[in-house]
């Protein structure tokens, strides 16, 4: 399908034209969609969706717990859906990282994120875009990147502590206000880590999310914790998730029937920021690349007695979009066993929710065992 780009010394690609790009990852994102109404009725989606977002959504908050597992795939393939026609009205590049983001705002959606929360930076970015006087398909990236961070709008805006005349312009403005800098912020920081750590504007919104909340702590406005965590629901989402990746395998295959070449091609790189493997080698051999990956973390979290929930998918999801932009099953699996052994070295078990996290975000560092060594791969992971 589509044209072949000829490189000398390097196999052709077949070229994919990004509308077909974007309409694939927003089938993906239906998938989810579809799967909620099977699990659940519309009655119990719609009291769910509601729930959703009207709950604070501060980490750890699985959706599944809050409005049910259809619910929670619903809001995560709807959100995606909105944002892939956001990305389509804004004329946006899509390559690895579009991919990349697209599948943030989807895994993210089932655990952080929801229909309400994320437009408020969203818009920010876009006000920023346009005090530049840029388009703002040019930061579009960065915009959903950047709604990593939108349980600020939650927290604040569901505050106990804060009547609604408050909380509401209080949680706009300050969303406003973070995707308004992130922009500047994610440009300077790329050069802390020089794109050894694929999650820049993750990094980003780390320090900027630091910042907001010791603000508002020095207010008196502290955030409770929270931690909503599913479990027992393994069989029925590892049997959703293997068929949303076959099915991610059999479209790469239809793309490009070469698409074992292309990958590997991409499992030679190291994978250091920036690298579009949708560039380099294909969308066929990139979605095969996706959905190995993907496959890869959901049986590590399988194989060391973990939960599949909202969360953990969400992980996993993001292992699955960075795929596109950086990562493959040889750089990312050093990190994950460096994290697996450090595990058992410390006074907490490979299966707790914290260290399930942390061996599928780790990942991020996928590009210190592509470039010094699977060895270096594992002392980073650890």
């Amino acid at each position: 399908m589509g044209n072949h780009a000829e490189d000398p010394g390097i196999r052709p690609v077949v070229t994919v034209p990004e509308r077909i790009i974007l309409r694939v990852v927003a089938a993906l994102a239906a998938a989810f969609v579809l799967f909620g109404f099977l699990v659940d009725s519309p009655g119990e989606i719609l009291q769910g969706l509601v729930a959703i977002c009207l709950t604070r959504a501060t980490l750890l908050t699985d959706y599944f717990g809050i409005g049910g597992i259809g619910a929670g795939c619903v809001n995560a393939g709807l959100l995606t859906l909105c944002a892939c026609l956001v990305y389509q009205r804004a004329g946006a590049r899509i390559g690895g990282a579009a991919v990349a983001c697209l599948f943030l705002v989807l895994g993210f959606g089932l655990f952080g994120k929801n229909l309400l929360n994320i437009w408020s930076i969203v818009l920010g970015v876009a006000l920023y875009a346009r005090f530049r006087r840029e388009p703002f398909a040019t930061h579009i990236n960065t915009a959903f990147f950047g709604a990593a961070l939108a349980p600020i709008f939650s927290e604040i805006l569901f505050s106990t502590s804060l009547p609604l005349a408050t909380s509401l312009p209080l949680a706009v403005g300050t969303s406003l206000l973070i995707g308004f800098v992130l922009p500047p912020a994610a440009a300077q920081l790329f050069k802390a880590h020089q794109g050894f750590s694929l999650y820049n504007m993750g990094f980003t919104a780390g320090i900027v999310g630091t910042l907001v909340v010791a603000l508002y702590k020095s207010y008196g406005f502290v955030p409770d914790p929270v931690f909503i965590w599913t479990t027992g629901n393994n069989g029925l989402l590892a049997g959703f998730l293997t068929v949303f990746f076959l099915a991610m395998i059999a479209a790469g295959f239809c793309f490009d029937r070469a698409a074992v070449s292309g990958v590997r091609i991409v499992w030679r790189e190291s994978g250091q920021s920036p690298t579009d493997f949708i560039a380099l080698a294909g969308f066929g051999p990139a979605l095969v690349n996706m959905a190995l990956a993907g496959l890869l973390g959901m049986a590590y979290i399988l194989a060391v007695g973990g939960e599949l929930n909202g969360p953990v998918i969400g992980a996993i999801l993001t292992v699955v979009g960075f795929a596109a932009f950086g990562k493959h099953p040889r750089n990312i699996l050093p990190i994950m066993l460096g994290v697996f052994l450090g595990s058992l070295a410390k006074p907490w078990n490979v299966n707790d929710p914290s260290i399930l996290l942390a061996a599928l975000f780790a990942t991020t560092l996928a590009p210190i065992a592509g470039r010094f060594g699977w060895h270096w791969g594992v002392v980073a992971g650890f």
